[in-house]
Protein backbone atom coordinates (compact mmCIF):
# COMPACT_ATOMS: atom_id res chain seq x y z
CA UNK A 1 0.00 0.00 0.00
CA UNK A 2 1.46 3.45 -0.92
CA UNK A 3 2.61 5.59 2.00
CA UNK A 4 0.05 8.31 1.23
CA UNK A 5 -2.79 5.79 1.36
CA UNK A 6 -1.44 4.33 4.63
CA UNK A 7 -1.37 7.82 6.15
CA UNK A 8 -4.91 8.45 4.97
CA UNK A 9 -6.22 5.24 6.56
CA UNK A 10 -4.33 5.97 9.78
CA UNK A 11 -5.91 9.44 9.98
CA UNK A 12 -9.37 7.97 9.33
CA UNK A 13 -8.83 5.39 12.08
CA UNK A 14 -7.82 8.14 14.52
CA UNK A 15 -10.90 10.17 13.60
CA UNK A 16 -13.14 7.15 14.06
CA UNK A 17 -11.65 6.58 17.51
CA UNK A 18 -12.16 10.24 18.42
CA UNK A 19 -15.76 10.08 17.22
CA UNK A 20 -16.37 7.07 19.46
CA UNK A 21 -14.90 8.88 22.45
CA UNK A 22 -17.08 11.93 21.89
CA UNK A 23 -20.20 9.81 21.47
CA UNK A 24 -19.39 8.01 24.73
CA UNK A 25 -18.91 11.31 26.51
CA UNK A 26 -22.23 12.53 25.20
CA UNK A 27 -23.93 9.36 26.37
CA UNK A 28 -22.56 9.92 29.85
CA UNK A 29 -23.77 13.57 29.74
CA UNK A 30 -20.15 14.73 29.65
CA UNK A 31 -19.33 16.02 33.10
CA UNK A 32 -15.91 17.61 32.82
CA UNK A 33 -13.85 17.41 35.99
CA UNK A 34 -12.36 20.73 37.02
CA UNK A 35 -9.64 21.18 39.61
CA UNK A 36 -10.84 24.32 41.38
CA UNK A 37 -7.38 25.26 42.57
CA UNK A 38 -4.02 23.80 43.49
CA UNK A 39 -1.02 24.65 45.59
CA UNK A 40 0.64 26.86 43.00
CA UNK A 41 -2.35 29.04 42.22
CA UNK A 42 -3.24 29.61 45.86
CA UNK A 43 0.18 31.00 46.71
CA UNK A 44 0.75 34.78 46.73
CA UNK A 45 2.27 36.01 43.48
CA UNK A 46 5.60 36.85 45.12
CA UNK A 47 5.94 33.23 46.28
CA UNK A 48 4.80 31.78 42.96
CA UNK A 49 7.68 33.50 41.18
CA UNK A 50 10.15 31.46 43.22
CA UNK A 51 8.66 28.10 42.20
CA UNK A 52 9.53 26.06 39.09
CA UNK A 53 5.82 25.95 38.25
CA UNK A 54 5.52 29.77 38.11
CA UNK A 55 4.96 31.99 35.07
CA UNK A 56 5.94 30.31 31.84
CA UNK A 57 6.84 31.82 28.51
CA UNK A 58 6.79 28.74 26.26
CA UNK A 59 3.83 26.85 24.83
CA UNK A 60 4.07 23.91 27.20
CA UNK A 61 0.93 22.93 29.18
CA UNK A 62 0.40 24.38 32.65
CA UNK A 63 1.20 21.58 35.07
CA UNK A 64 1.57 21.69 38.79
CA UNK A 65 5.03 20.24 39.36
CA UNK A 66 4.32 19.94 43.07
CA UNK A 67 1.27 17.70 42.85
CA UNK A 68 1.29 16.52 39.22
CA UNK A 69 -2.21 17.81 38.47
CA UNK A 70 -3.43 20.26 35.86
CA UNK A 71 -4.21 23.67 37.33
CA UNK A 72 -7.49 25.31 36.34
CA UNK A 73 -10.07 27.62 37.77
CA UNK A 74 -13.72 27.21 36.84
CA UNK A 75 -14.29 29.91 34.23
CA UNK A 76 -18.07 30.22 34.44
CA UNK A 77 -17.72 33.29 36.66
CA UNK A 78 -15.74 35.52 34.30
CA UNK A 79 -17.21 39.02 34.28
CA UNK A 80 -16.02 42.62 34.48
CA UNK A 81 -15.19 42.43 38.20
CA UNK A 82 -13.38 39.08 38.22
CA UNK A 83 -11.56 39.97 35.02
CA UNK A 84 -10.27 43.18 36.59
CA UNK A 85 -8.86 41.31 39.58
CA UNK A 86 -6.78 39.13 37.26
CA UNK A 87 -5.90 42.11 35.07
CA UNK A 88 -4.57 44.08 38.05
CA UNK A 89 -2.28 41.27 39.17
CA UNK A 90 -1.04 40.60 35.64
CA UNK A 91 -0.31 44.28 35.03
CA UNK A 92 1.78 44.40 38.19
CA UNK A 93 3.76 41.42 36.91
CA UNK A 94 4.74 43.19 33.66
CA UNK A 95 4.95 46.77 34.92
CA UNK A 96 1.73 48.22 33.49
CA UNK A 97 -0.93 50.34 35.18
CA UNK A 98 -4.46 48.81 35.19
CA UNK A 99 -6.12 51.91 36.68
CA UNK A 100 -9.09 53.04 34.59
CA UNK A 101 -9.00 50.08 32.17
CA UNK A 102 -12.10 49.83 29.97
CA UNK A 103 -13.89 46.51 29.36
CA UNK A 104 -14.45 46.42 25.59
CA UNK A 105 -15.58 42.82 25.04
CA UNK A 106 -16.70 39.77 27.04
CA UNK A 107 -16.74 36.36 25.40
CA UNK A 108 -14.17 33.57 25.68
CA UNK A 109 -12.03 36.35 27.16
CA UNK A 110 -12.60 39.60 29.00
CA UNK A 111 -10.84 42.18 26.84
CA UNK A 112 -9.72 45.45 28.40
CA UNK A 113 -8.15 48.57 26.95
CA UNK A 114 -5.74 50.21 29.39
CA UNK A 115 -6.29 53.89 30.14
CA UNK A 116 -3.22 55.08 28.23
CA UNK A 117 -4.84 53.75 25.03
CA UNK A 118 -1.71 51.89 23.93
CA UNK A 119 -2.35 48.39 25.32
CA UNK A 120 -5.18 45.86 25.16
CA UNK A 121 -5.25 42.95 27.63
CA UNK A 122 -7.16 39.69 27.24
CA UNK A 123 -8.13 37.73 30.36
CA UNK A 124 -9.13 34.09 29.89
CA UNK A 125 -11.96 32.28 31.63
CA UNK A 126 -9.56 29.80 33.22
CA UNK A 127 -6.01 28.53 33.37
CA UNK A 128 -6.71 25.69 30.99
CA UNK A 129 -6.14 28.13 28.13
CA UNK A 130 -2.47 28.80 28.92
CA UNK A 131 -1.17 26.70 26.02
CA UNK A 132 -3.57 28.43 23.62
CA UNK A 133 -2.47 31.85 24.88
CA UNK A 134 1.24 31.05 24.61
CA UNK A 135 0.70 29.78 21.09
CA UNK A 136 -1.34 32.89 20.19
CA UNK A 137 1.55 35.15 21.22
CA UNK A 138 4.00 33.00 19.24
CA UNK A 139 1.69 33.10 16.21
CA UNK A 140 1.53 36.91 16.34
CA UNK A 141 5.30 37.11 16.32
CA UNK A 142 5.56 34.61 13.45
CA UNK A 143 2.99 36.52 11.37
CA UNK A 144 5.00 39.70 11.83
CA UNK A 145 8.08 37.88 10.51
CA UNK A 146 6.33 36.62 7.34
CA UNK A 147 4.49 39.84 6.42
CA UNK A 148 0.96 38.76 7.32
CA UNK A 149 -0.71 41.79 8.98
CA UNK A 150 -1.96 41.02 12.48
CA UNK A 151 -2.34 42.80 15.80
CA UNK A 152 1.12 42.73 17.44
CA UNK A 153 1.72 41.06 20.78
CA UNK A 154 3.20 43.46 23.32
CA UNK A 155 6.93 43.01 23.90
CA UNK A 156 6.67 41.73 27.48
CA UNK A 157 7.25 38.38 29.13
CA UNK A 158 3.90 36.66 28.57
CA UNK A 159 1.41 34.97 28.95
CA UNK A 160 0.90 35.72 32.65
CA UNK A 161 -1.04 33.57 35.10
CA UNK A 162 -3.07 35.78 37.45
CA UNK A 163 -5.80 34.64 39.85
CA UNK A 164 -6.03 31.34 38.02
CA UNK A 165 -6.62 33.00 34.66
CA UNK A 166 -4.35 33.62 31.69
CA UNK A 167 -3.62 37.19 30.62
CA UNK A 168 -2.00 38.36 27.39
CA UNK A 169 -1.08 41.88 26.29
CA UNK A 170 -1.41 43.39 22.81
CA UNK A 171 -0.69 46.68 21.12
CA UNK A 172 -3.82 48.82 20.78
CA UNK A 173 -4.01 49.50 17.03
CA UNK A 174 -7.10 51.74 16.99
CA UNK A 175 -9.04 54.09 19.21
CA UNK A 176 -12.38 52.51 18.32
CA UNK A 177 -13.25 49.23 16.56
CA UNK A 178 -13.42 49.56 12.79
CA UNK A 179 -13.89 46.22 11.08
CA UNK A 180 -12.62 45.14 7.69
CA UNK A 181 -14.65 44.21 4.63
CA UNK A 182 -15.19 40.74 3.15
CA UNK A 183 -12.71 41.60 0.38
CA UNK A 184 -10.07 42.65 2.92
CA UNK A 185 -10.66 39.38 4.79
CA UNK A 186 -10.24 37.41 1.55
CA UNK A 187 -6.95 39.18 0.75
CA UNK A 188 -5.61 38.45 4.24
CA UNK A 189 -6.66 34.80 3.99
CA UNK A 190 -4.99 34.38 0.59
CA UNK A 191 -1.77 35.75 2.06
CA UNK A 192 -2.01 33.55 5.16
CA UNK A 193 -2.90 30.40 3.24
CA UNK A 194 0.25 30.77 1.15
CA UNK A 195 2.41 30.52 4.27
CA UNK A 196 3.71 27.34 5.88
CA UNK A 197 3.80 27.49 9.66
CA UNK A 198 7.14 26.50 11.22
CA UNK A 199 7.16 23.27 13.22
CA UNK A 200 8.10 25.08 16.43
CA UNK A 201 4.68 26.77 16.50
CA UNK A 202 3.24 23.30 17.11
CA UNK A 203 -0.13 24.24 15.66
CA UNK A 204 -2.84 21.72 16.54
CA UNK A 205 -5.17 20.16 13.99
CA UNK A 206 -8.55 21.84 13.55
CA UNK A 207 -10.86 20.42 16.20
CA UNK A 208 -14.30 22.05 15.80
CA UNK A 209 -15.86 20.50 18.89
CA UNK A 210 -13.04 21.00 21.37
CA UNK A 211 -14.76 23.82 23.28
CA UNK A 212 -18.38 23.02 22.45
CA UNK A 213 -19.06 20.35 25.08
CA UNK A 214 -17.45 22.21 28.00
CA UNK A 215 -19.47 25.30 27.05
CA UNK A 216 -22.68 23.30 26.99
CA UNK A 217 -22.00 21.79 30.40
CA UNK A 218 -20.80 25.02 32.03
CA UNK A 219 -23.51 27.36 30.70
CA UNK A 220 -25.65 28.15 33.73
CA UNK A 221 -28.18 30.00 31.57
CA UNK A 222 -29.27 26.85 29.73
CA UNK A 223 -32.32 24.82 30.72
CA UNK A 224 -31.68 21.10 31.09
CA UNK A 225 -33.94 20.48 28.09
CA UNK A 226 -31.87 22.82 25.92
CA UNK A 227 -28.64 21.36 27.30
CA UNK A 228 -29.77 17.88 26.32
CA UNK A 229 -30.76 19.06 22.85
CA UNK A 230 -27.37 20.67 22.30
CA UNK A 231 -25.58 17.51 23.43
CA UNK A 232 -27.54 15.44 20.94
CA UNK A 233 -27.00 17.94 18.16
CA UNK A 234 -23.27 17.95 18.89
CA UNK A 235 -23.16 14.17 18.48
CA UNK A 236 -24.95 14.40 15.13
CA UNK A 237 -22.54 17.02 13.87
CA UNK A 238 -19.48 15.07 15.01
CA UNK A 239 -20.62 12.21 12.79
CA UNK A 240 -21.47 14.50 9.87
CA UNK A 241 -18.14 16.34 10.07
CA UNK A 242 -16.22 13.05 10.13
CA UNK A 243 -17.75 12.15 6.77
CA UNK A 244 -16.64 15.29 4.91
CA UNK A 245 -14.20 15.20 1.99
CA UNK A 246 -12.47 18.55 1.58
CA UNK A 247 -11.36 19.98 -1.76
CA UNK A 248 -8.71 22.52 -0.76
CA UNK A 249 -5.18 21.78 0.41
CA UNK A 250 -4.73 21.39 4.15
CA UNK A 251 -2.57 23.99 5.85
CA UNK A 252 -2.44 26.81 8.37
CA UNK A 253 -5.82 28.42 9.12
CA UNK A 254 -6.91 31.39 11.23
CA UNK A 255 -9.67 29.28 12.76
CA UNK A 256 -12.25 32.06 13.29
CA UNK A 257 -11.98 34.03 10.07
CA UNK A 258 -14.73 36.64 9.72
CA UNK A 259 -14.88 40.39 9.23
CA UNK A 260 -15.30 40.64 13.02
CA UNK A 261 -11.71 39.46 13.37
CA UNK A 262 -10.27 41.93 10.89
CA UNK A 263 -9.53 45.26 12.58
CA UNK A 264 -8.30 48.39 10.83
CA UNK A 265 -5.39 50.17 12.49
CA UNK A 266 -5.08 53.93 12.83
CA UNK A 267 -3.73 54.13 9.26
CA UNK A 268 -6.70 52.17 7.88
CA UNK A 269 -4.71 48.96 7.30
CA UNK A 270 -6.67 45.72 7.94
CA UNK A 271 -5.11 43.35 10.48
CA UNK A 272 -5.99 39.87 11.69
CA UNK A 273 -7.23 39.80 15.29
CA UNK A 274 -8.04 36.96 17.75
CA UNK A 275 -5.23 34.58 16.85
CA UNK A 276 -6.02 31.90 19.45
CA UNK A 277 -7.78 29.65 16.91
CA UNK A 278 -4.77 29.18 14.63
CA UNK A 279 -4.47 25.55 13.59
CA UNK A 280 -3.71 23.23 10.69
CA UNK A 281 -6.69 22.00 8.73
CA UNK A 282 -8.90 22.37 5.67
CA UNK A 283 -8.91 25.89 4.23
CA UNK A 284 -12.69 25.62 3.82
CA UNK A 285 -12.83 26.16 7.61
CA UNK A 286 -11.63 29.74 7.08
CA UNK A 287 -14.09 30.44 4.24
CA UNK A 288 -17.34 29.09 5.60
CA UNK A 289 -18.16 31.86 8.06
CA UNK A 290 -18.35 34.52 5.34
CA UNK A 291 -20.58 32.25 3.28
CA UNK A 292 -22.76 31.51 6.31
CA UNK A 293 -23.07 35.20 7.17
CA UNK A 294 -24.38 35.80 3.66
CA UNK A 295 -26.45 32.70 2.93
CA UNK A 296 -28.17 32.10 6.27
CA UNK A 297 -27.96 35.27 8.34
CA UNK A 298 -28.10 38.02 5.73
CA UNK A 299 -25.19 39.83 7.40
CA UNK A 300 -23.41 40.19 4.03
CA UNK A 301 -25.03 41.16 0.74
CA UNK A 302 -24.80 39.07 -2.43
CA UNK A 303 -22.43 41.66 -3.87
CA UNK A 304 -20.17 41.49 -0.81
CA UNK A 305 -20.05 37.70 -0.95
CA UNK A 306 -19.33 37.66 -4.69
CA UNK A 307 -16.48 40.11 -4.13
CA UNK A 308 -15.11 37.88 -1.35
CA UNK A 309 -15.17 34.83 -3.64
CA UNK A 310 -13.48 36.74 -6.45
CA UNK A 311 -10.77 38.09 -4.15
CA UNK A 312 -10.01 34.69 -2.60
CA UNK A 313 -10.49 32.59 -5.75
CA UNK A 314 -12.79 29.84 -4.44
CA UNK A 315 -16.50 29.59 -3.60
CA UNK A 316 -16.99 27.29 -0.62
CA UNK A 317 -20.75 27.29 -1.24
CA UNK A 318 -20.14 25.38 -4.51
CA UNK A 319 -18.59 22.49 -2.53
CA UNK A 320 -21.01 19.69 -1.64
CA UNK A 321 -19.81 19.64 1.97
CA UNK A 322 -20.78 23.27 2.59
CA UNK A 323 -24.17 22.58 4.27
CA UNK A 324 -22.56 20.34 6.91
CA UNK A 325 -19.71 22.76 7.60
CA UNK A 326 -22.20 25.62 7.85
CA UNK A 327 -24.28 23.57 10.30
CA UNK A 328 -21.18 23.00 12.44
CA UNK A 329 -20.25 26.67 12.42
CA UNK A 330 -23.70 27.95 13.37
CA UNK A 331 -23.90 25.36 16.16
CA UNK A 332 -20.58 26.58 17.55
CA UNK A 333 -21.89 30.15 17.43
CA UNK A 334 -24.77 29.05 19.66
CA UNK A 335 -22.51 27.33 22.19
CA UNK A 336 -20.21 30.38 22.24
CA UNK A 337 -23.17 32.64 22.99
CA UNK A 338 -24.36 30.40 25.83
CA UNK A 339 -21.39 31.43 28.01
CA UNK A 340 -22.89 34.81 28.91
CA UNK A 341 -26.62 34.05 28.80
CA UNK A 342 -26.95 33.90 32.60
CA UNK A 343 -25.67 37.44 33.10
CA UNK A 344 -26.86 39.33 30.00
CA UNK A 345 -30.63 39.45 29.22
CA UNK A 346 -29.97 40.41 25.58
CA UNK A 347 -27.71 37.39 25.13
CA UNK A 348 -30.26 35.15 26.84
CA UNK A 349 -32.99 36.33 24.48
CA UNK A 350 -30.81 35.77 21.43
CA UNK A 351 -29.73 32.35 22.68
CA UNK A 352 -33.35 31.28 23.13
CA UNK A 353 -34.14 32.36 19.57
CA UNK A 354 -31.17 30.53 18.12
CA UNK A 355 -31.82 27.25 19.93
CA UNK A 356 -35.47 27.38 18.86
CA UNK A 357 -34.40 27.88 15.24
CA UNK A 358 -31.98 24.95 15.47
CA UNK A 359 -34.77 22.75 16.82
CA UNK A 360 -37.37 23.74 14.22
CA UNK A 361 -35.19 24.42 11.19
CA UNK A 362 -36.60 27.96 10.97
CA UNK A 363 -34.82 30.71 9.05
CA UNK A 364 -31.69 32.09 10.70
CA UNK A 365 -32.28 35.46 9.09
CA UNK A 366 -33.29 36.99 12.41
CA UNK A 367 -30.06 36.12 14.22
CA UNK A 368 -28.28 39.17 15.58
CA UNK A 369 -24.47 39.53 15.65
CA UNK A 370 -22.72 39.68 19.02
Amino acid sequence: MPAAEQNYHAMRDELTTLTGIVRALLAERFTEVHAVTDVWLTLPSQDRRALPSGRRTGPEPIANTLAGTVVVVDGAGLDDASGRVALSEACREVGLDPTGAELIRLGDYATFRLADGRVVARVSRNGRLFTDAAREVAVARWLASVDVPAIPALDVDQPVIAEGRVVTFWESVSDRPEYGTPVELAVLLRRLHRRAAPAELDLPPVNPFRKALPRIEEASGLSEDDRGFLRRRCGELVDAYAGLSFELVTGVVHGDASVGNVIRDRDGRPLFADLDGFAVGPREWDLVLTALYFERFGWHTAEEYSAFVEAYGYDVMAWDGYPVLADVREFLMVTWLSQNAATDPNVAEELTRRISDLRTGASRNGWQPF
